[in-house]
Order: structure tokens, then sequence, then C-alpha cells
């Protein structure tokens, strides 16, 4: 008899999600979701974002004087 009653709490939890229209249900399903979130420290984020802001420079400096070099190189064969 409990295994009845179970299966019925089961499609009344579906009839009602399936009775939420899509939006309502997509903002549940993501509330739900962030809950299960492992969110880093402050430390560990301060350090992350020093990381990245680290290898963006780096890599746009890297970039700046590739295009110098190459920049340089069309001059001399163009001979402007």
């Amino acid at each position: 008899m409990a295994k009845g009653n179970k299966g019925r709490a089961k499609q009344r939890s579906v009839a009602t999600l399936s009775s939420d229209n899509a939006v309502v249900r997509y903002f549940k399903e993501t509330r739900a979701e962030m809950t299960k979130v492992t969110w880093p420290t402050r430390d560990e984020a301060l350090r992350l974002t020093g990381i990245v802001l680290a290898v963006t420079v780096g890599m746009a400096v890297f970039l700046g004087l590739v295009d110098a070099l190459f920049a340089t190189l069309f001059r001399f064969l163009l001979g402007t």
C-alpha cells in the first residue's frame, strides 16, 4: 500500500512541474542547480583573477611585439 502512495506522490510532483509554465520551471531548476555549486573562497577568487589578468597582459604584450615585428618586416619588404 505504501508503494502505491509513493507512486501517486511522484505523479503529483511531475504534474506540478508540467503545470508550471516553461519560464517558471527554468528558474526553479536553475535555483536548484545553483545550490549544488561549490563556490570559491575569496582568496581563491582573488588569486585566480590575478592569474587571468597576468595571462591577459602577457598575451597582449606578446601579440603587440609580434605585430610590431611583422609591421617592420612588411615595411622592409615593401620598401616604404
